[in-house]
């Protein structure tokens, strides 16, 4: 049963919960050093003071160290979650109960809820906006329009969101200016090579307890966070395939040492098929009709659109969970395939996705973003834009210098000569 305070219109799952969830934010918040620091500089300087921040993120306790940062800025902060299956109810009655969040977001809500919190954070009047899949700007866009000119920008955290952002920019219908985090360095290389590559083969055992060591692993689309997935599968024993429909990911593909086939071929040789495109309907009926009795199908992107589980079931005899998050559809031929996780996005919901060593970076990135775009209110222009440079170096400067790594400086005579048309050989 959902639950409401006087101070705030929570609609969270459990207040009792509390507890554990402040426990698991504090362990989260023992792994990310350089948030750490941010969050002590701003609650000194309070660059985000009476900032109304609306985020449709997933509900877990990295994010809610983030947002224990943006607070301490100043910032007035409401969330919903980003995915049904991704939020942590402990971790929701936790920023309820203690941490100054207004809170819309209950594991596994179904999507009337889903899309009425979105419409609960939208009511706040968000200056500021966090997306995870632009659910939250696509609702101002598409219902309330009026709010856009009150707000000084946002954060997008996917592929996913940045695909419909620049969809609303190409329309010229962008009303407000939008950093694309998953395009920085920080998100891009930290984040989803190295975070979603483990995360997602996490999410994936946690919920089948299957061996990789020898099994044959279909890795649609190779980006970052494919090629993070196929070479974590490859080093814990999985023969990897890579689908891809560029040429030039195709290529790198099989210069890493992967087999690259069409994902009609693949399908006839896969135990276990991961999507990660971003796209829409990369696994349909006819990959079905030639997969393997036994095959197990994951999605690593942010919607559950790429595996059309709405065409498995339809050609399903008999369905079955056999574990909590697995979907086993038994064909007309007696073979069985199995989707995981509703076909949702696998390292958060059958796990507890990407480690906070990971995102201690990926949101020390956002949290500098929304100072910077609060810095530099209605000076940006109304479309996509790149993480500063700045930001990513100086991410990438406190994480070194929380290691305890040094590393070396150019000198004069080095930033001259790299400065220089007229020097040469």
């Amino acid at each position: 049963m959902a639950s409401s305070s006087q101070r705030h219109r929570h609609d969270i799952a459990d207040p009792s919960l509390a507890e554990a969830g402040e426990a698991r934010i504090a362990w989260a918040s023992e792994r990310m050093p350089v948030l750490g620091s941010i969050r002590e500089r701003f609650a000194a300087q309070r660059p985000l003071a009476g900032t109304i921040v609306g985020a449709c993120l997933h509900v877990t306790s990295e994010t809610a160290n983030l947002l224990g940062t943006l607070i301490a800025g100043g910032a007035e902060v409401t969330v919903c979650a980003s995915n049904p299956l991704s939020t942590q109810d402990d971790v929701a009655a936790a920023l309820a109960a203690g941490a100054g969040a207004e809170v819309h977001a209950i594991r596994g809500e179904d999507t009337a809820t889903y899309y009425r919190h979105i419409g609960a954070v939208a009511a706040r009047g968000p200056q500021l906006t966090m997306d995870d899949g632009a659910d939250i700007v696509s609702v101002i866009h598409a219902e309330r329009l009026e709010l856009a000119d009150a707000i000084v920008g946002g954060t997008e955290g996917t592929t996913s969101g940045v695909i419909r952002l620049r969809a609303l920019e190409r329309a010229d219908r962008l009303a407000f200016p939008v950093v694309a985090m998953d395009e920085g360095q920080t998100t891009r290389l930290f984040a989803n090579r190295y975070g979603t590559g483990q995360s997602v083969l996490d999410g994936i055992t946690r919920a089948t307890n299957m061996l990789l060591a020898g099994a044959s692993v279909v890795v649609l689309g190779y980006g970052e966070c494919g090629r993070g997935i196929a070479r974590r599968a490859q080093g814990a024993g999985a023969l990897v395939v890579v689908c891809e429909v560029d040429p030039s990911r195709a290529l790198e593909a099989r210069m890493d040492g992967f087999e690259v086939l069409t994902a009609l071929a693949a399908a006839e040789r896969g135990d276990l098929f991961i999507t990660a495109t971003g796209c829409r309907d990369v696994l349909v009926a006819a990959h079905f009709e030639r997969m393997r009795d036994g095959a197990l199908l994951a999605n690593a992107g942010h919607f559950d659109v790429e595996i059309n589980v709405a065409e498995l079931a339809g050609m399903a005899v008999h369905t079955s969970a056999p574990r909590s998050l697995i979907t086993r559809c038994e064909l007309v031929d007696g073979r069985a395939v199995s989707v995981l996780a509703e076909g949702r996005v696998v390292n958060l919901a059958a796990g507890e996705g990407n480690p906070a060593a990971v995102m201690d970076l990926v949101f020390a990135a956002q949290a500098l973003v929304a100072e910077y775009l609060c810095a530099h209110r209605g000076e940006l222009a109304h479309r996509v834009h790149e993480v500063p440079g700045e930001i990513d170096r100086e991410v990438a400067r406190l994480k070194l210098a929380s290691l305890g790594i040094a590393i070396d400086a150019l000198s004069e005579d080095q930033r001259a000569y790299l400065a220089s048309w007229e020097q040469g050989t």
